[in-house]
């Protein structure tokens, strides 16, 4: 599968931004479906993520209750809805797919990855 992440840009502190993460090859709900980011001088860590089965997420801490996936299986498309954001939010965020795995908040568990796309918050 290939994919493609779009929708990043500057945000102010308090906004909204919708990131897109469109696949092709193989349908998105054969995947895990997960987003990552990665700050400058940090490593990437989770965000969140959908199962194939089910749809059921998970989000990291940090953006619990502010950021929400889903997944559009017409439109082949993986979405991160990024409300309420902080200037902490700012990095470089990935879309990535794995086959089925329990540990969905690790890198090195998922096997194919977009290209990344910059979300900058100002406060």
């Amino acid at each position: 599968v290939q994919l493609q992440a779009s929708g990043g840009g500057l945000a102010q502190a308090g906004g909204s931004l919708r990131l897109s993460c469109a696949a092709s090859g193989r349908t998105v709900s054969s995947y895990v479906m997960g987003w990552f980011r990665q700050a400058p001088g940090k490593e990437r860590e989770f965000v969140a993520a959908m199962i194939r089965s089910g749809g059921n997420t998970y989000y990291a801490d940090s953006v619990k209750g502010r950021f929400t996936i889903s997944r559009d299986n017409a439109k082949n498309t993986v979405y991160l809805q990024m409300n309420s954001l902080r200037p902490e939010d700012t990095a470089v965020y990935y879309c990535a797919a794995a086959l089925p795995t329990f540990v969905i908040q690790a890198p090195n568990e998922y096997d194919y990855w977009g290209q990344g796309t910059l979300v900058t918050v100002s406060s």
